[in-house]
């Protein structure tokens, strides 16, 4: 796996050229507003580009191939001379032309395309996830949520270096398939994940950035009640991100890049801190 700058956890900045995700939907449409925005990441200190061309917001529906492509292809190319870009995908062969344009991890929620990371020689997420996004948030059901999510993905980490990935991440999936009450169990048992993925040869990578479940914390009531806009969540994003890096996570997948960075500092698992 490779090691961050310094020991420091990465900071992955998410680019989602989609008209529908949840957060940026519809705002980097264009390939030159996207490109521009990956760079703004950079230089607000993003280590890593996360180029989705499907949301996999709860309730998305499926995109096909070739708009996928239309979508990421131009800005993976533009950025990967800048930055180093990973790609957001669940479909074999728009990993393998991300690739080819310069991409060196699949983000993959699907946890199916280690083949492919194997094959190219690049790194692979292991995400988990109950369902699809269309159907995953439709009451969602565990024995033991914290043992069947670290299992689940630290045998595909085991899988995937034994087929010769070089770097692999483990990410709970925090959101896909869960309950607000699931996410928060997995984010409290985060550094069990931490202690085990290091052994098998895995980073821990965690996305919790303005999710829907950040949306009800403090609030009591059901599932489905009212919740705070994603426009009012960074704050909750900020406090999960950096829990995240105090239990051991090697890398973080955020919207916020600068706010991220200045919070890695304070908790003491970033760059100092200016005077």
């Amino acid at each position: 796996m490779a090691a961050p700058p310094g020991n420091r956890p990465l900071i992955m900045g998410v680019l989602n050229v989609t008209p529908d995700s949840f957060f940026d939907g519809g705002c980097y449409l264009d390939p030159v507003e996207a490109v521009a925005r990956g760079r703004q990441m950079v230089a607000e200190g993003a280590d890593l580009v996360d180029v989705g061309g499907e949301s996999s917001r709860p309730g998305a529906e499926p995109v096909d191939e070739a708009e996928e492509l239309r979508r990421v292809m131009p800005v993976v190319e533009a950025l990967a001379a800048d930055v180093r870009v990973s790609v957001d995908t669940a479909k074999p062969a728009v990993a393998v032309a991300a690739v080819a344009a310069g991409a060196t991890l699949v983000n993959d929620i699907s946890g199916a395309l280690w083949p492919v990371a194997a094959e190219h020689g690049v790194g692979w997420v292991a995400m988990h996830m109950r369902g699809t996004p269309r159907d995953m948030q439709r009451d969602p059901r565990y024995e033991n949520v914290v043992a069947e999510v670290h299992g689940a993905v630290l045998a595909a980490a085991r899988k995937a270096l034994a087929a010769g990935v070089p770097e692999v991440w483990v990410d709970p999936g925090i959101g896909f398939g869960k309950t607000a009450a699931h996410n928060l169990v997995l984010l409290a048992h985060l550094a069990e994940l931490a202690a085990a993925a290091g052994p098998v040869g895995a980073g821990v990578l965690v996305g919790t950035s303005r999710k829907s479940f950040l949306g009800r914390l403090g609030r009591a009531g059901p599932e489905g009640q009212e919740l705070r806009p994603v426009e009012d969540r960074l704050e909750e994003s900020l406090a999960t991100v950096t829990w995240a890096l105090t239990q051991g996570a090697g890398m973080v997948r955020v919207h916020d890049v600068a706010a991220t960075v200045m919070a890695a500092a304070l908790a003491g698992r970033g760059e100092p801190v200016a005077a």
